[in-house]
């Protein structure tokens, strides 16, 4: 007999539209960026950028705190655009930006981990 388990999907599904919304976010900040030299790229930045408001929007929906959601958001995000902006615009990727990058995303954790509420089992000695 096959068993669904709605709360892991419900996690899933909370989690893969926060993916989408930082694709959604990733791509219109680097069409930004790309419409620096071509302004048609303008187009992809509002549809990116809409997606993603719309996106978060629904992923807070599904009940993720939005100190969690955004800051992963944010994280991740940054980190993708530096990734890509190096080698589709050659942008610089020094060693101060992936360390920064890496304090965000410590942050970030930090942020995720304080967000679940203390069990019990977390109190016994």
């Amino acid at each position: 007999m096959l068993r669904t388990d709605p709360e892991g999907a419900q996690a899933m599904r909370k989690w893969l539209l926060l993916s989408a919304t930082i694709v959604a976010e990733v791509t219109g900040t680097l069409a930004l960026r790309a419409s620096q030299d071509h302004p048609i790229w303008l187009v992809l930045v509002v549809l990116g950028y809409s997606a993603a408001f719309t996106g978060l929007a629904r992923v807070l929906r599904t009940g993720m705190p939005i100190g969690v959601a955004y800051g992963i958001w944010g994280a991740v995000g940054t980190a993708l655009i530096a990734g890509i902006a190096t080698v589709i615009f050659d942008d610089p990727l020094t060693v101060p930006i992936v360390v920064g990058i890496g304090l965000i995303i410590a942050g970030v954790l930090m942020i995720e981990f304080g967000s679940h509420p203390k069990t019990p089992e977390d109190a016994a000695p």
